[in-house]
């Protein structure tokens, strides 16, 4: 099989991810600050919560908390937060993660405002500018610590495209707002500087391109920046406490799910010895020829290119082919796994004009040249 469904998963996962796996599940079971056995600074969360904090460029890594993923990051903060008559600003490219949670919430989306993006997924900073700069009123009405929320997905998981963190980190900042960022799609293959960006608050997956497993994943929230945790149980620290007072909130609470953040800790060091700017190169030649030899198939229609969209995915669609009727036949006819549709991401599409959705192939560091260029004689052989 040749499995090009990287942005929904990465497989297959590298050694060290598998042995890690193995060894946890062999090893007696430890739970921090509930066990003889705990050991510390040693144990496998400080070191992941350390690998990670490098990998993001956290310094305060200590603020790294662990969750199933980035839907159940993104829920915990948006719950966490104090959002109640604020303007939440949102761009299009964002996934079902962040806009469910907003638009099954009258309260929040009530204030919800939506930054378009061009037809390739870039979504302009001088657009997110004009929108913050017309909700400065709420600052001056409520007086809080911030004026308002600005989500953002840092790579598209429909065409690639890599937004400038950092300059809407100091866009939100000249305008008081808080800076959320999603990292899902870009974590483990492209450079993030947490600190350097002015992140407030970051999300991100361990099951892409990081290599960890399913079900792994965590979110960072400054010093400093007071919230509420939604989820409430056993820590294992102090257990006589039972009400919490001023910002003094435990974030991980009831069993860990310590064989997985095992893995994701593994993932993330193969990422660290590998070098994230050697992934992102090696990743982007493949993208780049996929997009040049693309164009050459007449009646295909990519959205993007490689200028423009520098992640490990793309999109693309057959003039008179149903996307859906493509991935039958790749994964059927050439054991080729591609991902069709929407991609839990629906407003893009607007965007790029693709509104039955498109054909989606994504790379990992472990993907092929033989794997991308099999895909493009079978699309050859689709289209005639």
């Amino acid at each position: 099989m040749i499995y090009l469904n990287n942005a929904a998963t990465t497989y297959p996962k590298p050694r060290p991810v598998t042995e890690a796996l193995v060894a946890a599940w062999q090893l007696p079971p430890e739970s921090p600050f509930r066990s003889t056995s705990f050991q510390g600074e040693n144990d496998v969360m400080t070191a992941c919560r350390k690998n990670l904090g490098r990998l993001f460029g956290i310094s305060d890594y200590e603020r790294i908390y662990f969750t199933s993923g980035a839907t159940d990051s993104i829920n915990r903060v948006f719950g966490g937060l104090d959002l109640l008559d604020l303007p939440i600003v949102v761009t299009c490219t964002e996934h079902n993660s962040v806009l469910r949670p907003l638009f099954n919430n009258p309260m929040l989306s009530k204030n919800m405002h939506i930054v378009d993006c061009d037809d390739k997924g870039r979504v302009l900073p001088e657009s997110i500018e004009k929108v913050l700069a017309n909700c400065d009123a709420y600052k001056r009405q409520f007086g809080i610590e911030y004026s308002g929320l600005m989500v953002m997905n840092h790579c598209s998981n429909v065409t690639g495209a890599v937004q400038e963190a950092e300059r809407v980190g100091e866009i939100c900042r000249k305008h008081g707002f808080l800076f959320i960022l999603d990292v899902s799609q870009s974590a483990g293959c492209i450079p993030i500087s947490v600190d350097k960006w002015g992140v407030d608050v970051l999300a991100f997956t361990g099951h892409k391109s990081l290599f960890g497993p399913q079900g792994t994943g965590g979110y960072y929230v400054r010093r400093g920046l007071f919230f509420r945790p939604i989820m409430f149980g056993g820590t294992g620290v102090d257990s006589n406490r039972l009400v919490y007072s001023g910002e003094d909130f435990e974030y991980e609470v009831g069993t860990q799910n310590i064989v997985g953040i095992t893995g994701l800790n593994a993932g993330v060091r193969y990422v660290l010895d590998r070098g994230v700017e050697n992934i992102e190169r090696e990743e982007q030649e493949k993208i780049t020829y996929l997009y040049e030899e693309m164009s050459k198939i007449q009646d295909i229609v990519v959205y993007g290119n490689a200028t423009d969209n520098k992640g490990p995915v793309m999109s693309f669609n057959i003039k008179g082919i149903p996307p859906s009727d493509v991935g039958f036949i790749l994964q059927n006819a050439y054991d080729i796994t591609v991902r069709t549709g929407l991609h839990c991401s629906p407003l893009i599409h607007r965007a790029i004009h693709s509104k039955g959705g498109t054909v989606r192939v994504s790379i990992s560091d472990l993907s092929s040249w033989e794997d991308v260029k099999e895909l493009l004689r079978a699309i050859s052989k689709i289209k005639n």
